[in-house]
C-alpha cells in the first residue's frame, strides 16, 4: 500500500549485528516427534506436507489455501480454546489459483474434546475444514463466546446491492460448523478489516478502518445480537494507523476492552497505541502512546512496526501487549536486529524483552519480503498454572527460496513463569526445510489433559515463500496445521501432580538468603483459587506471583530479584481455606 511498508534496507551497518547465529536449515527428514491429542486420521497423515522437519509435537493438517497472504499488518487471533469443549481454528480461505479469488472466505475447523479428532478432515487437505461465509469473504478474525464456547468469525463483504461491511458469523453450537450471520448494514456500510473481541457480557467488539480513505481507524460493537451501533472514531488526539495496523482485545471475566495500533506513514519511526475502556465500549479513556521498550542504544531509534501489536487480557484481567520492534538509524529503519518484546501496566519494569533476533549483516542472504520483519507477528496465551507463551514468526537469513529470492521464515515459542517479567530461552518449534512457516498464532488458553500442558500453534506452511497475492511466485496449495508443543519440550520441567496429594499447606524458597533468584515452592492439598504475594517489612504488596485457580499438587516458580533491594521481605501463600506467610531475604 505504501512503499515504505516494504521496507527496509536489507544491508544494516555493522552496529546492528544481532547476537543470534544465523540459523542453517536441517534436512527434510522427518524427525521423531512426541505425542499430543489423538487426531488419528489416516488421510490426515497421508496429506501431511513432507518438506520440513516439525522439531517438537504432533502437526495435524487441519485445511489448505492458496490464499496465502493472511493479515496485513499483525496476526489476528486464530486458534480459540473453550475448555469444556474443544479448540477452535480459523483462517484465510481459497481453492482458486489466483486473482480474484472468487471463493475467499474464512475457513473453521475443530478440535472435539469428547471426540479426540478434528472434525472436518479430508484425503484432501484443501477440502478439510468448512467455509463460514456464504459470500465471498476475507481478513477477518475469530473468537469464541466465553458463556456459551461458541466460535464467531468476522470478515468484511459486499453483499448484493449494498457497500463493503463486516459481517458476524456465529457457530449455532459449539463445533458445529452451522454458521448464522449479523450483517453491518447499514449501520457499518463503509468499514472494513474488522478485528473482533467478545467481552464476559458476550458483547462483540470490532476495530475497523473505513473503506474511504481506509486510513482512518474506527470501533463499533454488537452488544445483542443481530443489531451493530454505528462506528466512533477511536484514535482521540493521536494519529490514525495510516494502514490495518488495528488489533483488539476483549477481558473474558469484566467489560475491559483495548483497541491497539501502529502508525505507519512510511517515516523512519512508527509509534504505536493504544486505548482502554472499562465499561464495554460506552466510554474510553484517552488514547496513550506506547513508549517503547529500552531496546537497543546509542543513536539508535526503537521503532515499533505494522505487524507489531497483540493486546490481550489474562484471566485475572491484566492487560498485556506484545510487540516486534526494529533499530532505526539516521532516518533508515532496519530489518535486523529485531526484537519482541511484552508489556504490562501492572509489572514493574513493565516491559521485558523476549527475544532477541539478527545475524551478522554479511550472513543476510535475501530479504524477508512484503510487511514483515527478521522476526514478527507475535502472539500470547497462558496455561492454567498463570505461565505465559509467546509466538511469532521469524526468518531463516540462509534458507532462500530459489524461485522468490526471499528468505523462509521457522515458528519460535516461549514461555515466561513471572508473569512476564522475565523469559525463558525461545524454542524453535519449526524447520521450514523447502516451504515457510508463516502467521502462527497461540490460542488464548493452553490445552491441558492428561497431567500435561500442550501449546498448540496453528501456521500456514507457504510452499514457496513469498505471496501469490503479492505478485511474488507461483500459487501453491498451502497447508494449515496446528502443532501440539508439549509444555516440557520448552523447558517446564516442573511435575505439576505429584504421585500423592499434598496433605497440608506448604511454602518453602531455596535458596534463602538469595541474589539473582531463588525458587519458591509451594503445596496445595485441595484444588481452588490461590494467591502468592511478595510483601515489604512494611506489609505492603511488592510483586504477585500467583492468583488464580491451582490444582491440588506441588508447584514451584522463580523469583527475581532485579528491581528488589536488599533487606527482609514476607511471601504469604493464601487459599479458599488458609494462609501461610514465610521471611525472604535478597542480599546483594
Amino acid at each position: 500500500m505504501r512503499s515504505m511498508l516494504c521496507l527496509i534496507a536489507l544491508v544494516p551497518v555493522v552496529l546492528f549485528a544481532g547476537n543470534l547465529q544465523p540459523v542453517t536449515a536441517l534436512p527434510e527428514e522427518p524427525a521423531n516427534i512426541t505425542s499430543a491429542p489423538q487426531a488419528r486420521v489416516a488421510a490426515q497423515e497421508a496429506t501431511a506436507p513432507k518438506a520440513r522437519v516439525n522439531t517438537v509435537g504432533r502437526v495435524d493438517t487441519i485445511g489448505g489455501t492458496t490464499y496465502d497472504w493472511q493479515f496485513n499488518g499483525p496476526v489476528l487471533r486464530m486458534l480459540v480454546n473453550s475448555p469444556d469443549y474443544g479448540l477452535h481454528a480459523g483462517w484465510m480461505f481459497s481453492s482458486d489459483p489466483g486473482d480474484p479469488w472468487p471463493d475467499r472466505n474464512q475457513r473453521y475447523n475443530f478440535y472435539d474434546y469428547s471426540t479426540g479428532q478434528w472434525s472436518w478432515i479430508e484425503p484432501d487437505f484443501m477440502a478439510s475444514g468448512v467455509s463460514v461465509y456464504t459470500l465471498r469473504a476475507g481478513f477477518g478474525h475469530l473468537d469464541a463466546d466465553p458463556v456459551t464456547g461458541v466460535a464467531m468469525f468476522t470478515a468484511h463483504v459486499i453483499p448484493p446491492g449494498q457497500g463493503i461491511q463486516p459481517v458476524l458469523g456465529r457457530d449455532v453450537a459449539p463445533g458445529t460448523g452451522i454458521f448464522e450471520y449479523c450483517y453491518g448494514y447499514p449501520n457499518c456500510e463503509g468499514y472494513l478489516w474488522p478485528p473482533i473481541a467478545i467481552d464476559a457480557n458476550q458483547v462483540v467488539h470490532c476495530a475497523l478502518n473505513d473503506d474511504a480513505t481506509r486510513d482512518e481507524l474506527y470501533y463499533a460493537r454488537v452488544p445483542e445480537w443481530p443489531n451493530w451501533e454505528a462506528p466512533v472514531r477511536i484514535v482521540g488526539a493521536q494519529p490514525d494507523p495510516m494502514f490495518p495496523t488495528q488489533n483488539i482485545a476483549a477481558s473474558k471475566v469484566s467489560q475491559k476492552v483495548c483497541v491497539a495500533w501502529v502508525y505507519s506513514e512510511g517515516s523512519s519511526y512508527d509509534p504505536a497505541y493504544y486505548r482502554v475502556s472499562s465499561d464495554g465500549g460506552t466510554t474510553w479513556a484517552d488514547p496513550v502512546e506506547l513508549e517503547p521498550p529500552p531496546a537497543y542504544s546509542g543513536d539508535t531509534i526503537v521503532s515499533f512496526h505494522i505487524t507489531s501489536l497483540f493486546p490481550w487480557y489474562d484471566d485475572q484481567d491484566r492487560l498485556h501487549i506484545v510487540a516486534g520492534i526494529i533499530p532505526s538509524v539516521r532516518d533508515t529503519l532496519y530489518i535486523i536486529p529485531a526484537e519482541i518484546w511484552h508489556w504490562c501496566p501492572d509489572n514493574t519494569p513493565q516491559w521485558s524483552k523476549v527475544h532477541r533476533a539478527g545475524c551478522e549483516p554479511e550472513n543476510l542472504m535475501a530479504s524477508v519480503g512484503y510487511n514483515a520483519t527478521y522476526a514478527c507477528r507475535p502472539s500470547i496465551g497462558q496455561d492454567r498454572q498463570g505461565r505465559l507463551y509467546v509466538a511469532w514468526e521469524q526468518f531463516d537469513s540462509s534458507n532462500v527460496e530459489p524461485v522468490t529470492n526471499l528468505l523462509r521464515a521457522d515458528v519460535f515459542v516461549t514461555f515466561s513463569e513471572d508473569g512476564g517479567l522475565t523469559w525463558n530461552p525461545a524454542v524453535k518449534i519449526t524447520e521450514a526445510g523447502t516451504a515457510s512457516c508463516r502467521f502462527p498464532c497461540l490460542p488464548d488458553k493452553m490445552v491441558e489433559t492428561g497431567g500435561q500442558i500442550l501449546v498448540p500453534v496453528i501456521y500456514e506452511i507457504d510452499r514457496q515463500a513469498g505471496f501469490i497475492v503479492q505478485g511474488q511466485g507461483a500459487s501453491t496449495n498451502n497447508p494449515f496445521v496446528v502443532q501440539w508443543v508439549p509444555a516440557e519440550s520448552l523447558g517446564i520441567g516442573v511435575a505439576e501432580v505429584p504421585k500423592t496429594v499434598p496433605k497440608k499447606l506448604e511454602l518453602t524458597a531455596n535458596p534463602n538468603p538469595f541474589s539473582g533468584r531463588t525458587l519458591i515452592s509451594y503445596a496445595l492439598p485441595k484444588a481452588g483459587k490461590v494467591n502468592l504475594t511478595l510483601f515489604d517489612v512494611a506489609g505492603r504488596p511488592v510483586k504477585t506471583l500467583v492468583n488464580g485457580y491451582r490444582d491440588a499438587g506441588c508447584y514451584t516458580i522463580n523469583l527475581n530479584s532485579v528491581n528488589l533491594t536488599a533487606g527482609v521481605y514476607f511471601y504469604t501463600l493464601t487459599t479458599e481455606n488458609a494462609s501461610v506467610t514465610k521471611k525472604l531475604t535478597v542480599v546483594r
